[in-house]
């Protein structure tokens, strides 16, 4: 089953979210994904570019998975709230550095 997902990729969340806030995602400390239309699925490889984020808010989208965080070095804040997380796994990338997570 080869369906194509139909979501919002996390590149498309952060160039959107680069476009509203003109700023870099790349440089930002905290980065707005949450309630993306379409939602995003998907935690993907394109997080690791947020080298100098604390805050994450992923929250009201249709993420299953908590994934790619190993890049966050700084990750102080995750919000996925909203979503369909059903385990943590994943979440050991940022353990170091996590301080709260907000998550429903």
């Amino acid at each position: 089953n080869s369906k194509m997902s139909k979501g919002t990729t996390i590149k498309e969340a952060l160039a959107r979210f680069e476009e509203k806030k003109g700023e870099k995602a790349s440089e930002s400390t905290s980065v707005e994904l949450h309630g993306q239309i379409p939602p995003v699925e998907k935690m993907d490889a394109s997080l690791s570019t947020l080298v100098q984020c604390e805050k994450l808010s992923l929250s009201t989208n249709c993420i299953e998975k908590i994934a790619n965080l190993n890049g966050l070095k700084h990750l102080k804040i995750l919000s996925l709230g909203r979503n369909n997380i059903k385990s943590f796994t994943g979440l050991e990338a940022v353990g170091d550095t996590l301080v709260e997570l907000w998550i429903s």
